[in-house]
């Protein structure tokens, strides 16, 4: 009897707001927000306008939600730089001690 594997697709681990962007994800643009908002404070002070302000806040909400939600590939743009930064980090010199494994014997 020939037994098969049945690997489900698209089953998700959480709950997701929308598409791609889960509770988790919803923390990370809490912390990218918080981060614009105080860049926005820094840009009123320094030139007491407002416009740039909002836009700058506006601009950094909308900004850390696009970066936090994942595509197709159950990846975001913030874990492809973490795992960029991981493979930079990591070992790149795979040292080889050449034998000779060809040799012939007569």
């Amino acid at each position: 009897m020939e037994e098969k594997l049945y690997i489900p697709m698209g089953v998700k681990t959480e709950t997701e707001i929308f598409p791609g962007f889960g509770r988790r994800e919803f923390l990370q643009s809490v912390v990218g927000s918080l981060g614009a908002g105080v860049l926005a404070l820094l840009v009123w002070i320094i030139s007491r306008n407002v416009t740039p302000s909002v836009i700058c806040i506006l601009t950094g909400i909308v900004g850390s939600v696009m970066m936090t939600t994942k595509d197709q590939t159950n990846l975001s743009v913030v874990d492809q730089v973490r795992n960029m930064v991981s493979f930079m980090r990591g070992q790149k010199n795979y040292h080889y001690a050449y034998g000779d494994e060809w040799r012939v014997e007569r």
